[in-house]
């Protein structure tokens, strides 16, 4: 049985390498944010705005327990999920974490490439993004870095990372013997 649970901020490619991972591990693929929104019809952003980050963050917790469930599994979390309600501590008991890094510059052209389906960003002026992102990082990091795999997800390329990190985690999981230990904790 496999859990892997991808953590990281918005943009470093949870759910493009989560994708890609889990196909190439012949397993199930869950984004957390859009079991939530099937679940409550509604986005998460609604969801937010109608009942308040705390009321988000139980909602994303009891979610979180019910997908960690499953089996045999690749899950993105949301860029927040790690750092309420002992989140963090419950996904390491759960499965493997994996926290893809990524350089606040790298997440800030990410994101200012793609500003326009985030909503709560669309309309920040770049040096407003740049603070909300490096204060959100320098927030987020002690709950990332409890990852028992750090990987550095740099230069965004899904296929290679998702072999990359395909392999680390057969060593983590035992499947093939260990050469490498970059990133492992």
């Amino acid at each position: 049985m496999q859990r892997i649970f991808l953590i990281g901020f918005m943009g470093a490619g949870k759910t493009s390498i989560g994708k890609e991972l889990s196909a190439k591990m012949n397993c199930s693929f869950v984004d957390l944010d859009l079991f939530i929104e099937r679940r409550y019809h509604k986005s998460i952003r609604q969801i937010f705005d109608e009942k308040g980050e705390d009321a988000f963050r139980e909602i994303e917790q009891k979610a979180l327990r019910e997908v960690a469930e499953f089996e045999d599994v690749v899950i993105s979390t949301g860029g927040g999920t790690p750092c309420f309600h002992q989140n963090m501590q419950f996904m390491n008991e759960q499965g493997t974490t994996v926290y893809l890094q990524v350089s606040n510059a790298e997440l800030i052209r990410r994101i200012k490439l793609n500003k326009s389906a985030r909503p709560l960003l669309k309309d920040f002026a770049d040096d407003r993004l740049s603070r909300f992102v490096e204060e959100s990082i320098a927030k987020r990091s002690s709950f990332y870095e409890q990852a028992r795999i750090i990987f550095p997800s740099e230069m965004q390329n899904i296929g290679k990372d998702a072999s990359s990190l395909m392999r680390l985690l057969s060593i983590d999981l035992g499947i093939i013997p260990q050469n490498e230990t970059y990133g492992r904790r």
